[in-house]
C-alpha cells in the first residue's frame, strides 16, 4: 500500500504554487478570448459618440443637422496625466469642419465622469455624449439630456470661450434640478475640451 504523503509545510506550497499557475493560465486564456470583442465594443462606443456629438436631433432623436465631414484626425494631448483626444473633422475638400473630443472630470458626483463634446469649426458647442458616467439614477443621470438641444441646460450653440458655468455661480446655465455637483462636472468637461481643442488648432 503506498504511503500517504505527509502534510507538510513544503507540500501545501507547492500545492497551493500548482494551484495559483493553474488559476493564472485559465486567467490568460480568458483574457485573450475576451480582449478583442472589449476593444472592439469600446471603439464602437466611441465611433457612435463622435457621429452623435457631429449632428443636432430633437427630443425625439430626428435629425436637425449635421456637421458635414469625410475623414478624421485623431490627435491626443496629455494633460496632467490625462489623455484628450480631439477628433478633428474634415470636409471633402479637406478643409477643417468641426471637432469631437474626449474629456472628463474626475469630481462628479459619483466619481468620474466621461464626455465626448462636438464642436463646430467656429468653436461653439454642437452636441455632446455621456461615455462614462456613475451619477445618482434620476438625478444627476439626467445630464445625457439636460443640457442638449432645446432642453432646459442647452449649451448648443454656446462658446467656451467665455466659461460655461451655471447659475449659481454666476453663469447662465440652468444645473440640473438637485444635481449641481454633476452640472458642474459637467460643464468643466466641456470647458476643457474646448480649450484644448483650441491649443491643437493653434498650433
Amino acid at each position: 500500500m503506498a504511503k500517504k504523503a505527509k502534510s507538510t509545510l513544503i507540500n501545501m506550497l507547492l500545492s497551493l504554487t500548482a494551484i495559483a499557475l493553474v488559476a493564472a493560465a485559465a486567467l490568460a486564456a480568458m483574457n485573450a478570448v475576451t480582449e478583442k470583442p472589449i476593444e472592439v465594443a469600446k471603439q464602437n462606443k466611441v465611433n457612435k459618440a463622435i457621429e452623435n456629438v457631429l449632428k443636432q436631433v430633437d427630443e425625439n432623436g430626428k435629425t436637425l443637422d449635421s456637421i458635414d465631414y469625410k475623414t478624421l484626425k485623431d490627435t491626443i494631448v496629455k494633460v496632467d496625466g490625462e489623455e484628450i483626444v480631439c477628433h478633428l473633422a474634415y470636409n471633402a475638400e479637406g478643409e477643417y469642419a468641426g471637432a469631437a473630443v474626449e474629456t472628463s472630470d474626475p469630481n462628479g458626483f459619483g466619481g468620474t465622469l466621461k464626455v465626448m463634446v462636438g464642436f463646430d469649426k467656429d468653436g461653439n458647442v454642437y452636441g455632446y455624449s455621456i461615455l462614462e458616467s456613475h451619477e445618482t439614477p434620476g438625478l444627476g443621470a439626467k445630464a445625457d439630456k439636460w443640457f442638449q438641444k432645446g432642453q432646459k441646460g442647452d449649451i448648443v450653440g454656446k462658446s467656451p470661450a467665455s466659461e460655461l458655468m451655471v447659475k449659481k455661480d454666476k453663469g447662465d446655465v440652468d444645473a440640473i434640478t438637485g444635481s449641481t455637483i454633476t452640472s458642474r462636472a459637467f460643464l468643466r468637461c466641456v470647458n476643457k475640451a474646448y480649450t484644448h481643442l483650441q491649443s491643437v488648432l493653434n498650433k
